[in-house]
């Protein structure tokens, strides 16, 4: 016997695999949009693009470093972006100095250490004014201005009074940027 309550279970049993199909034929594609992001507080932002760079060191021959003690130097940026020099905070002294630090792996003599075949060399930052950096130590900043601008720096490899030995080698070097 049918009742009332078995006649909807059967009429919805029926409707259902027409309800998925539909849904399904009704898709006619679909996607996902992931993205992220992130809100600073600080005067200026660092470009997207120099945030994480990759130098070319290109070929040194071991000669140039033993004649010279270091190698050419390759030039790279940071580019500061959208600064606006106003108190991180209500009521404190408006942000107007930077300064940078970067930081890595060492070497006895105050180079950036590499890893690698290549031995008995390290590199050595300095920014446009020809200061060196100490790694992990701040670096002379400058003054902050408004809008965007560039911190130049370069790159080179240099004799650690080791022995030279040729082959590849890489390093990576971080770097940080503090406001006063």
């Amino acid at each position: 016997m049918v009742t009332g309550h078995n006649s909807v279970f059967l009429l919805c049993l029926m409707l259902m695999p027409s309800a998925v199909f539909a849904d399904r034929q009704a898709d006619q594609g679909h996607g996902l949009v992931e993205m992220q992001g992130s809100i600073i507080d600080t005067p200026c932002a660092i470009d997207v693009a120099d945030r994480n760079q990759s130098i070319d060191m290109s070929v040194i021959p071991v000669s140039q470093i033993m004649r010279d003690g270091q190698g050419p130097t390759r030039p790279f940026t940071i580019r500061l972006i959208n600064c606006v020099l106003t108190p991180l905070k209500p009521g404190q002294p408006v942000v107007s100095r930077f300064s940078v630090t970067f930081d890595g792996a060492t070497t006895n003599d105050n180079l950036f250490a590499v890893s690698g075949e290549g031995k008995g060399v390290g590199l050595q930052i300095a920014d446009a004014n020809g200061n060196l950096a100490d790694p992990g130590q701040p670096l002379a900043g400058g003054k902050l201005q408004p809008g965007n601008s560039s911190l130049d720096y370069t790159l080179r490899l240099v004799s650690n009074r080791q022995t030279l030995r040729a082959g590849t080698y890489a390093a990576t070097i971080r770097f940080k940027l503090d406001y006063y």
